[in-house]
């Protein structure tokens, strides 16, 4: 079933594109007509590839990893955050800190710096300091949360990017690209999908637009975090499962074993066995008496004759 509409698009204005003499040619697949010099965009593609989109993020999601959202246009900086968070995922909305991807480790040291502020403020270090002082650090504080506070939780690098408006996003685009991390993007009628995984056409200047197709997508990711609880519940009670019958193997094993006063009897048993022989052997003798007697018989007999 298809996670977004023909209908709810068109209602959202995600098929307005942009002049015609603005365009990207390699958008050409994408256009279904052009209308007062406006090109217009066809949303039974649009539909089908906010599906594919939502199928592979919810997979990346299933596996563990993390997703990346960009957005820093007014329209869209709102929507991102909310729909981000309610997920649980990282958002840049604010300006890109150029080398955020290819130079993550020094990103990650400013994020340190931040939260290392805040323990000493919470140890009452900075309390000895000088007002001016004060002020000075909570102003810097203030800029590496702007900047980086929400993307405080993200200790390695994304698995995806989701872009939205891949023109003024570029730099972050080509730091994914440069690391072979797949970016998902909606993509404008004046943008280049050239350097995108999976492309979205849609209008990318529409708040609504923007809202319809992040919320089906972050539903998919939704879907694919709760799979992955329930695997992961799933495997803890196998693995629980196993624990215990080696456990129930080892209480049958010790109950078969002989205990040490059986043991001596068991040994005890095999000499036995040569007592009978003596029974035997007066079998044997009367057997070979037998013929003897016969013998007797028979000579009394020739005597009386």
């Amino acid at each position: 079933m298809a996670r977004t509409d023909f209908d709810t698009l068109l209602q959202a204005g995600a098929h307005f594109g942009h002049m015609k003499r603005k365009w990207n040619p390699a958008m050409a697949p994408y256009i279904f007509m052009e209308r007062n010099g406006i090109h217009i965009i066809d949303l039974n593609k649009t539909v089908k590839m906010v599906d594919e989109a939502a199928d592979a993020l919810k997979q990346i999601a299933k596996s563990g990893k993390r997703i990346l959202f960009v957005s820093t246009k007014k329209q869209a900086k709102e929507i991102v955050a909310e729909k981000a968070e309610s997920i649980g995922m990282p958002y840049v909305i604010e300006r890109w800190p150029g080398g955020m991807l290819t130079n993550f480790p020094t990103i990650r040291k400013a994020v340190k710096k931040m939260s290392n502020i805040d323990k000493l403020i919470a140890d009452g270090t900075y309390a000895k300091l000088s007002k001016r002082e004060n002020l000075q650090i909570q102003r810097k504080r203030a800029k590496l949360e702007k900047n980086l506070g929400s993307i405080a939780d993200l200790t390695r690098l994304p698995s995806a990017l989701f872009v939205i408006d891949v023109a003024k996003e570029h730099i972050a685009v080509a730091e994914a690209n440069r690391l072979g991390i797949p970016v998902f993007a909606i993509v404008d009628t004046n943008s280049n999908p050239n350097d995108i995984d999976f492309v979205i056409p849609a209008n990318d200047d529409s708040s609504k637009a923007i809202e319809v197709i992040l919320g089906a997508v972050c539903n998919a990711i939704k879907e694919g975090l709760d799979e992955r609880k329930v695997e992961k519940a799933d495997q803890d009670a196998a693995a629980d499962k196993k624990e215990g019958a080696p456990a129930k193997k080892a209480k049958k094993v010790e109950t078969a074993e002989p205990t040490e006063e059986e043991a001596p009897k068991a040994e005890a048993e095999p000499a036995a066995e040569p007592a009978e022989e003596p029974a035997e052997a007066p079998v044997k003798k009367a057997a070979k008496k037998a013929p003897a007697k016969k013998t007797t018989k028979k000579a009394a007999a020739e005597d009386a004759e």
